[in-house]
């Protein structure tokens, strides 16, 4: 049976409990939300406050092994990437069938790292290109590959050089609406390399479709969008502005609205109160225990994240339009109902496909895990 989560109001001063954002957690939850613009929400976040709750109406995949990027071709057909068996798998029409389409050779899975994040070429008709961030022995890298018919080519590299750790590996690959590939990077571990606007650790990149630096950007001739990121694993655009998911330490995860050339302030700030000093702060913060966010999507008017040690759905309405965007009041869904959720796509017919990560070391694997869920967002 569904669940939703009743988020627990805190009318005094939030308090800040928690242990690492990368580790699995509990239910309890405290959240915090900055807004810029006019409308403040209240403390306390309710399931089902800003519309219809959403509900989960099938299962597209089960039997997976840590499903880390998920995209759609333009005939909806679905390219999904296993982290640590480092498989390409292509998921075809109504019924759903799964097929292997190769292995990306090149991937070493270690600790968080292997075969991460997956974007589609924006002229895949022509082209037949994939874009794969992974973990090799040496880095983080971004690679394409054709796909043909059911066949994955050879990879080329188009990016290296990204730092690798066993930890904070970012690899969210997206493309913007200005036809730009956008990439997220980690820290490693290395928390200076988040201010190092000479090191590509700790940042968003926005790259040309051949991997360049893309035209301009707020450096020069730099990858960098923004910097001052811990582990950004998530990203969705709305109405062409980009937002981002961050995981904190052990104090707040982030939802952040990126600008170029923006600063988000870690090491310096976790979560809120770097503005003063000409950090930008994020549009909501949670404790670590109820959040370590991961994929991020956009419908129906809100983003829509997926939550690893938290164990849950968040949605986030968007209020505001244009460079006035600001997230709404956070509501929590599938509380603990299917364990770790790290990717959220949607799918061409609006629905939501939420891929869960209960193998990777870190949940605890029912039958079936690890599965995609699809979850319509208006409850229908």
């Amino acid at each position: 049976m569904r669940r939703t989560a009743l988020v627990a109001a805190l009318v005094a001063a939030l308090v800040t409990l928690g242990l690492a954002g990368c580790t699995q957690g509990g239910d309890e939850v405290t959240v915090e939300v900055t807004n810029s613009s006019d409308v403040t929400p209240s403390a306390t976040a309710t399931a089902g406050a800003s519309g219809p709750e959403p509900v989960v109406v099938g299962t597209v995949a089960t039997d997976l092994e840590v499903p880390w990027g998920l995209g759609f071709l333009p005939d909806g057909d679905a390219v999904v990437t296993e982290r640590d068996s480092a498989r390409v798998l292509l998921i075809h029409g109504d019924d759903h069938a799964v097929t292997e389409v190769g292995t990306v050779g090149d991937a070493a899975p270690q600790g968080e790292g292997g075969l991460l994040g997956v974007a589609v070429s924006p002229s895949f008709d022509q082209d037949h290109k994939l874009y794969f961030y992974l973990s090799s022995d040496d880095d983080n890298r971004i690679v394409t590959a054709e796909l043909d018919g059911d066949r994955l080519g050879d990879t080329t590299p188009i990016l290296t050089g990204i730092p690798l750790g066993g930890i904070h590996d970012g690899g969210r690959l997206a493309f913007g609406p200005d036809g730009m590939l956008y990439a997220s990077t980690g820290e490693t571990g290395d928390s200076d390399l988040a201010q190092d606007r000479d090191s590509l650790g700790g940042k968003i990149l926005r790259l040309t479709p051949d991997g360049k630096p893309a035209p301009g950007n707020p450096f020069g001739d730099s990858p960098v969008w923004s910097f001052g990121h811990r582990n950004v694993q998530g990203l969705a655009f709305v109405d062409g502005q980009l937002w981002a998911s961050e995981f904190g330490q052990s104090t707040f995860d982030e939802l952040n609205k990126i600008e170029p050339g923006h600063n988000y302030g870690w090491p310096i700030h976790e979560g809120s109160g770097g503005a003063s000093e000409g950090y930008t702060d994020p549009q909501a913060t949670w404790d670590t225990d109820v959040a370590s966010p991961s994929g991020l999507a956009y419908a129906d008017g809100a983003l829509w994240l997926g939550a690893l040690r938290g164990a849950r759905l968040w949605k986030v309405p968007v209020i505001g339009t244009g460079a006035d965007q600001a997230a709404g009041q956070p509501e929590a869904y599938f509380v603990g109902e299917y364990g770790r959720m790290r990717t959220v796509v949607v799918a061409p017919d609006g629905n939501l496909w939420v891929t869960t990560s209960n193998r990777d070391g870190r949940g605890d694997p029912q039958d079936g895990d690890d599965r995609i869920l699809e979850i319509s967002p208006t409850g229908g």
